[in-house]
């Protein structure tokens, strides 16, 4: 097989599942990740529907999701005085099965470590893309030369950065900011809106979880003191029991910040570099990043094995089976759906979940959306013959 060594840029989700896949196959497998160690906690992710589910089993490890599962629970939508407006049902935000994305990372670890090198603090300084593969420098470690890089580092990609160009080349801010904040927000929770704004306590994402309206902000995005005052000036003025956590805010244990934003790219491979997940589809809180990065890894390596490494027939394969069920990545965005500009958005997006017909449609098509691909079977992964 050609192009058996593979660096993996990224240790959450999509770089570990495609670890799992490309060791099956007799791949050398190296994941990079510039944390120093693997991201306990985080935000609850989720997996809907067949294909999700068939791919989860294939990679052995759907019951033990089942077993981390956080089950996605209800959450009412209250007023300033706390009196409940609407239901969030857990269905909408849970999928068929909901996993903290540091469980997931931690399980999809355990399944690689022992097959695959991981590098855990350090980072791809640069690509050079050449005839006999490419070579690639780093912060900390020693030049090192692979067949092929994989970027499965996120809507920020580093990879796709070096290999693609700048950021805003590729990725389109939609006027929303979303934080996490790991609070003790004490007894009771609900989401509460004002035009532009929308925080929510003790529900799937976050302990504390913020989306607000804004123009393009500049910070430096480690810089987690400068977030917590961003957060604070978005949120000052605001009713509810949104000025207790405020004031919380400087004590909060862990809080992340970023953009809801949409990458748009119209290829996901250059030479002997391709992108993965997020890097490549990714759109903030659209609720199937985590289930198009498991998917995405099962067919780029399937068809990686399927081209017996020719990496040039492998990635148009990969594109072209992927794009169309990616475009729902492409669809819309979740900060005017969870913080409606003004009051009337905000009455119709509740009254939306007081109507059974327009949630069950809803329903139906995320699952449309999640089922959306013919689901190849690649005998070299799975040592199997059955389609789905």
């Amino acid at each position: 097989m050609k192009n058996t060594t593979v660096l993996i840029s990224g240790a959450s989700i999509a770089g570990p599942a495609l670890a799992y896949w490309l060791s099956r196959s007799g791949h050398a497998v190296t994941v990079v990740e510039r944390a120093p160690a693997l991201r306990p906690g985080g935000q609850a992710v989720d997996f809907k529907g067949e294909t999700h589910r068939v791919v989860l089993e294939r990679m052995g490890i759907l019951g033990e999701v089942r077993r981390r599962q956080t089950g996605g629970t209800d959450q009412t939508i209250v007023d300033a005085d706390g009196r409940p407006l609407a239901v969030l049902p857990g269905a909408f935000t849970g999928g068929d099965v909901e996993i903290l994305r540091g469980d997931l990372a931690a399980l999809l670890y355990e399944r690689t470590e022992a097959g695959c090198e991981y590098v855990f603090g350090d980072s791809i300084t640069s690509l050079t893309d050449t005839a006999g593969g490419v070579h690639v420098t780093f912060e900390r470690g020693a030049p090192r030369t692979f067949d092929l890089v994989v970027g499965a580092d996120g809507i920020h990609s580093n990879v796709r950065r070096l290999a693609f160009g700048p950021e805003s080349d590729h990725v389109r801010f939609l006027g929303y900011y979303y934080a996490l904040a790991d609070l003790d927000t004490g007894p009771g929770g609900g989401m509460y809106n004002e035009p532009g704004r929308m925080v929510a306590l003790g529900g799937p994402k976050s302990p504390a979880f913020f989306v607000f309206a804004s123009e393009r902000l500049d910070y430096d995005r480690y810089d987690v003191e400068r977030h917590k005052r961003i957060l604070a000036d978005a949120y000052r003025g605001m009713g509810w029991r949104v000025p207790e956590l405020v004031a919380r805010l400087p004590e909060a244990r862990n809080l992340y910040l970023d953009s809801i934003s949409q990458v748009r790219i119209d290829h996901y491979a250059r030479g002997r570099v391709v992108l993965l997940g997020d890097a490549a589809y990714g759109n903030t809180l659209g609720g199937f990043g985590t289930g198009l990065a498991v998917v995405g890894a099962y067919v780029l390596a399937g068809e990686l094995a399927a081209a017996g490494g020719d990496h040039r027939t492998a990635f148009r394969a990969y594109e072209e089976a992927f794009r169309g069920y990616a475009k729902v990545a492409r669809q819309g965005g979740a900060g005017s759906f969870l913080a409606p500009a003004t009051r009337r958005g905000i009455r119709m997006r509740n009254r939306l979940f007081k109507s059974r017909f327009l949630l069950w449609s809803m329903l139906r098509m995320t699952d449309m959306f999640a089922t959306d691909i013919e689901l190849k079977d690649y005998p070299a992964l799975t040592g199997t013959s059955t389609a789905t």
